[in-house]
């Protein structure tokens, strides 16, 4: 075999180590990707005289925190604020647990509670649109990959990839605001929204550290949220943590 063979195979060894090692290293990034796409192809079929759509917007609220925005629809009839998750297995969750959970076989997951996490995008959305008080906010969790949703306790929506457009064009029915206005606030967020870098990149490791110093809490039965005291109790579901401020704190965590 002569030098260039050797050469050739190693560095093609090389290069699939190394593509290997970053999808990897990117996969929940890389099916992240996947399940916005998915759902900005499907948000394409709106009417465009009626809604314009927004994809993946960073954008900061009044005390200098950035969230980070899937999907929204703007349209007359309010703005859609749609929050993303690409699963697979069973999904169970409530709309005021801290974590939902993710079942393959007799594998369970914990993963942020995504009603709670778009509620925060609507009020980072508020502090931008305060000037349009007659705008309704409709929060909506899409899930856009193989995942059942077995059961689930929200007020909010928490629908299929499959369901989002019937779901938008049902629900478009009252208008609360003129398509002047529609216009208007699409160019204020497109205008709001952060496309630097390194200030996403920002974004991403504060979400990784705030969810890591949660994480430690929790483990220490600590709340995260008032830091007061987590304790075991009795529900009608079974047992679970609750904290013990309880009612000025209502965080709860499975057992």
């Amino acid at each position: 075999m002569s030098i260039f063979v050797i050469i050739t195979y190693a560095i093609f060894g090389i290069v699939f180590f190394s593509l290997i090692v970053f999808l990897g290293l990117n996969a929940t990034k890389i099916k992240g990707w996947f399940g916005e796409k998915n759902i900005s192809d499907r948000l394409e079929k709106l009417d465009a005289d009626k809604y314009i759509t927004i994809n993946d917007i960073l954008i900061k609220n009044e005390k200098g925190n950035t969230s980070q925005i899937d999907h929204l629809v703007v349209s007359v009839y309010g703005l859609f604020v749609i929050e993303t998750k690409n699963y697979k297995g069973w999904i169970f969750g409530n709309e005021k647990s801290e974590k939902w959970s993710q079942v393959i076989y007799r594998q369970k997951n914990f993963f942020r509670n995504p009603v709670k996490q778009n509620w925060s995008h609507v009020y980072a959305l508020k502090s931008i649109l305060k000037d349009y008080s007659d705008l309704r906010y409709v929060p909506i969790v899409v899930f856009a990959g193989s995942a059942v949703l077995k059961q689930i306790i929200s007020n909010v929506p928490v629908i299929y990839d499959y369901e989002i457009i019937n779901f938008i064009r049902e629900y478009s029915v009252e208008r609360c605001i003129s398509f002047e206005d529609v216009q208007k606030i699409a160019s204020i967020l497109q205008n709001a929204n952060i496309e630097d870098k390194e200030i996403r990149k920002s974004h991403v490791s504060n979400i990784y550290k705030t969810v890591v110093e949660r994480q430690v809490k929790m483990e220490n039965l600590i709340c995260p949220q008032c830091n007061g005291e987590l304790k075991l109790r009795n529900g009608k579901n079974g047992k679970f943590y609750g904290c013990s401020n309880y009612p000025r704190c209502r965080f709860t965590m499975p057992y």
